[in-house]
């Protein structure tokens, strides 16, 4: 029987985490089924401080990130007490029936914010795979059950029962195994088990137990499908059977479990369908994939796996709405099957991500063939509705045993190669490497850290100076975060910016920045700059959580600036992340007064339509067409086309990276109003920027005096 210990150290590897466990709960108290982690700790097993018990009445994965922090748990004896535990988060066991177990669990001493979907996604997995184990485990005690006397409780149990000899002769049968042929409990003894079959299945039932009688155990055997019962009345029935053996003071004696399978056979196999079926796709699903990983891996020959993700198939269903994104990926679907090996098995994993599993396969040559094909097959035009759609998808693989010896440590490790493969662009395929999990490790430290920074303040605003190229004179600031961190020193946005970007702490951070440079705007609008502008950087996120437009009216009344002297800067990609969402909002910060400029112009696909649908005061031209200007004539272009354009539709330009006196000059020339870059100066601390420009509040100017 496989191992519940495999489990939980997959658990604590995937993870990253010192302590993993399967609690089986009692009616007071906890067990430990398996665990790692806990090795010469005391541990609370009282059922009522158990962590695990919350999950079990939650009904599904329960993550705690700090349990200090936790109304719950700050002052549960596993936080305060010897275990000391901080994180924890657990996913319940079921049985077949339903029934609540015990929950899997991964624990560590320090807090974990950063514990994503996808985490949760995995140790649901892993739940399962735990599941499954726990029922083999309840089958062969009910086997060793079995093999006992033929008392009170089989006659009485509702399980239908039969103990027959190796010459199929009867010895006894309980009344439910009575029932099911229309006969008595004292019908049985005596007759013949092929008396109670069709006709037709007799001869494979009787080879199937004399195999067992010659072998001396029906371990392995495969009991025939279709078997069909025959009732008293002579009509013929779908008849279960689970046949066990073994030997009794010399004697072989012979158990088998029946089901009528009448009211239950069309609809239970319905239910294996579904539970093992993607509907949309009709390929096999997450949960099946795992199960054949599992059996293409206990066996010597190994397997790989390919994980497989549209790219941008977001923005395919935004744009023309889930019945064409579900065409594309049953159309997805269908060529992944089309190009896979015979042997292999397709999975749809998640919303736009599939799965190739092929057994034998443990070339990284061949399996990376295959993904280059599929990948290749992707990428031509999907036609829906006589519309013709480009995608393109990037694959990530791991093989097996080389990889990795567990089903979930090799889907992680194929995930990990996909993420990789993403990072160097559309339509790549990676294979996995050993560098990735220590990749991975370092992001989640990192994430760890972005957190403490929060905590702890450790971040800081440099602001970079916006002048007015035909005087000099200071229109304003831009307004860019930098890392104080406690041993790496300052640290730069593209150091930190993505991940920040992409985790939790987005929003957070991002409504500190503005109201931390509304606050200094306001110092500088007293201290001599009285038309003084701030502008400000978005994230995407910000959109999503709380009331975008109550958070700026209240930073500007909590520090008295007028929405004039901000200016909130946005990218195309916060723009189409959720368009009707900024769209709204942004029209309402416009109407207010405050101004909306557009970073990085030029450099995205949808621009031009963006200038006549959004609520924009500027254009801000991006360092990459000003860095070779005059000199490339390419760049002069776009240039001036960017700053012709923002005449036509009224708006005002700023131009970045400004770094020589011909390029401000160039830019004067043609109307650019604005100009900030190290021309001017670099980001510099709020001090350096006073002290540079003259700016000082009363209470600094009277402190000097």
């Amino acid at each position: 029987m496989p191992s519940l210990d495999s489990v939980v150290q997959i658990a604590a590897r995937v993870f990253g985490m010192p302590v993993a466990a399967v609690n089986l709960v009692g009616d007071d108290h906890v067990f430990f089924a398996a665990s790692t982690g806990f090795e010469g700790q005391r541990v609370d097993m009282r059922r009522d401080v158990s962590f695990c018990a919350h999950a079990i009445a939650k009904n599904e994965v329960l993550v705690v990130p700090d349990a200090t922090r936790d109304a719950r748990f700050y002052d549960n004896p596993l936080v305060t007490g010897f275990s000391g535990v901080r994180f924890y988060a657990g996913v319940p066991l079921y049985s077949p029936a339903g029934l609540p177990l015990g929950a899997l669990c991964v624990l560590d001493s320090v807090p974990h914010f950063d514990f994503s979907d996808d985490d949760r996604a995995r140790l649901s997995d892993l739940a399962q795979m735990a599941c499954d184990r726990l029922e083999l485990r309840r089958l062969e005690h009910s086997t060793e059950r079995a093999r006992q006397p033929f008392g009170a409780d089989a006659r009485t149990s509702p399980t239908a029962v039969v103990w027959f000899d190796e010459g199929l002769r009867i010895m006894a049968w309980n009344r439910a195994a009575a029932a099911i042929f229309g006969y008595t409990a004292a019908d049985g003894p005596g007759r013949m088990v092929p008396s109670f079959l069709a006709e037709r299945h007799r001869d494979a039932v009787a080879q199937l137990v004399a195999q067992a009688a010659a072998a001396g155990t029906a371990d392995g055997l495969v009991v025939p499908d279709g078997l069909r019962g025959v009732r008293q009345d002579g009509s013929e029935f779908p008849l279960g059977l689970a046949l066990f053996c073994w030997t009794d003071q010399g004697k072989l004696t012979f158990h088998a479990h029946l089901h009528d399978l009448s009211d239950s056979h069309g609809h239970s196999a319905e239910l294996r369908r579904l539970a093992t079926t993607d509907l949309l796709t009709a390929l096999a699903n997450r949960a099946s994939l795992y199960r054949r990983m599992e059996e293409a891996m206990a066996g010597p020959a190994g397997a790989c796996l390919l994980i497989i993700d549209i790219d941008g198939f977001k923005e395919v269903n935004d744009a023309l709405g889930p019945a064409v994104g579900d065409a594309v990926l049953r159309e997805a679907a269908r060529r992944l099957v089309e190009c896979a090996p015979s042997l292999a098995t397709v999975a749809r994993t998640g919303g736009d991500e599939f799965a190739v599993l092929i057994p034998g396969c443990t070339s990284r040559a061949e399996s990376t063939a295959v993904a280059r094909n599929m990948v290749e097959s992707l990428a031509d035009p999907v036609s829906v509705n006589g519309q013709e759609i480009l995608i393109t998808a990037g694959c990530g693989l791991a093989t097996s045993p080389h990889d990795a010896h567990e089903a979930l440590e090799l889907f992680s490790n194929a995930d990990l190669a996909l993420f990789k493969a993403k990072s160097h662009g559309r339509g790549q395929v990676f294979a996995y490497v050993a560098d990735l999990r220590m990749e991975a490790a370092a992001r989640r430290l990192y994430s760890i850290e972005l957190h403490r920074a929060v905590s702890e303040g450790e971040f800081v605003l440099f602001y970079q100076p916006q002048i007015r190229l035909s005087d000099g004179a200071l229109r304003g600031a831009e307004a860019l975060i930098r890392w104080q961190h406690p041993q790496r020193g300052l640290l730069s946005p593209a150091a930190f910016l993505p991940a920040l970007e992409s985790g939790p702490l987005a929003a957070v951070v991002g409504f500190w920045v503005l109201d931390e440079a509304c606050a200094q705007a306001a110092r500088w609008r007293r201290g001599g700059a009285s038309d003084f502008r701030m502008g400000v950087n978005l994230f995407s996120a910000q959109f999503r959580v709380n009331d975008m437009v109550a958070e700026v009216a209240a930073a500007l009344q909590r520090h008295g600036v007028p929405p004039q002297a901000l200016e909130l800067e946005i990218t195309e990609n916060i723009v189409l992340d959720d368009d009707d969402l900024v769209l709204g909002v942004l029209h309402q910060l416009r109407d207010m007064g405050v101004g909306i400029a557009f970073d990085d112009f030029g450099t995205g696909y949808a621009s031009l339509s963006l200038l006549k649908k959004y609520p924009l005061s500027r254009l801000k031209i991006d360092r990459s067409f000003v860095q070779n200007t005059p000199e490339s004539a390419r760049d002069t272009a776009v240039v001036r086309a960017v700053q012709d354009m923002a005449r036509s539709f009224n708006l005002e330009t700023v131009a970045e990276g400004i770094e020589t006196a011909a390029q401000r000059d160039y830019l004067q020339r043609i109307g650019c109003e604005e100009g900030q870059g190290y021309l001017f100066s670099r980001p510099v601390s709020a001090y350096e920027f006073s002290e540079a420009f003259h700016l000082h509040t009363p209470q600094v100017m009277a402190q000097r005096a």
